[in-house]
């Protein structure tokens, strides 16, 4: 009797544990990252530029691109792009300039 209760509780463990990644929790996550992003953003009118992406559990960050227009006069609402780290965990984000990623430095 004592075995088969213990494998009760090891199946129901199993059970909850595969229902922490529902279609709705990630959707969920998704939808907490961008607005954090978004919050964070120095640019007017940002928008993703694409989908996020995941590092692994043992960072546990997501990255994200924003597009959208710098607000300063002096930028004349030249578009640029940040990249926004968001912190799982603590659900925080971090933002910095992105506009100069595809330009390789001279050697």
């Amino acid at each position: 009797m004592k075995a088969s209760t213990v494998l009760l509780v090891a199946l129901a463990a199993c059970a909850t544990h595969a229902n922490a990644s529902t279609p709705e929790a990630w959707s969920a996550l998704d939808k907490a990252m961008i607005d954090s992003c978004l919050k964070a953003s120095q640019l007017k009118n940002a928008k993703p530029a694409g989908a996020s992406t995941m590092f692994d559990d043992s960072v546990g960050y997501s990255a994200l691109l924003l597009k959208g227009h710098y607000p300063q006069p002096h930028m004349k609402n030249q578009a640029g792009t940040e990249l926004c780290l968001y912190q799982r965990q603590s659900k925080k984000a971090t933002v910095t300039e992105w506009d100069n990623i595809t330009n390789v430095p001279k050697k």
